[in-house]
């Protein structure tokens, strides 16, 4: 009796680093809230790939009345009328102490690209993403909220 409740006891230390080190990494499911509606915008996927974060858009959440596969018209160069749905709209964000740091970040609606940040709150199921011109005072930021 007493191995199995010292094996039981060990299983559940090593158990709960492991479930706190899931929500240590900005990669997963993330739905963005607009920061000026507070209302859900999009479903991103951020991907890592040697330590640098990529994200698409995955899903749009448009009303009914509206097209829900927009292209994206205010767009530049190679991403001009191509579908949001799979476009890449963050890129380049490397770990940096508690943040994510040298990336850029799209705007679909207005067809620009901000240098970006993030940094991960409440134990990982919140991901503050700013996006800025020149330093990050002079920018706006969002709030996603992890999908489980």
């Amino acid at each position: 009796m007493r191995q199995l409740m010292g094996a039981s006891l060990m299983a559940m230390i090593l158990a709960v680093p492991a479930a706190m080190a899931q929500n240590t990494s900005a990669a997963g499911t993330w739905k963005t809230i607009d920061d000026e509606t507070g209302k859900p915008k999009s479903l991103v996927r951020i991907t890592e790939d040697n330590g640098i974060l990529t994200g698409k858009i995955e899903k749009l959440f448009r009303p009914a009345d509206q097209d829900q596969n927009p292209k994206c018209t205010a767009c530049e160069g190679a991403r001009k009328d191509q579908p949001i749905i799979g476009m890449t709209i963050l890129s380049g964000l490397k770990k940096d102490g508690n943040e994510y740091t040298g990336g850029e970040i799209l705007d679909p609606s207005k067809g620009k690209t901000y240098k970006s940040k993030a940094h991960l709150r409440d134990n990982g199921s919140k991901l503050e993403v700013r996006g800025y011109i020149g330093a990050p005072m002079f920018g706006r930021s969002q709030t996603w909220v992890r999908e489980q």
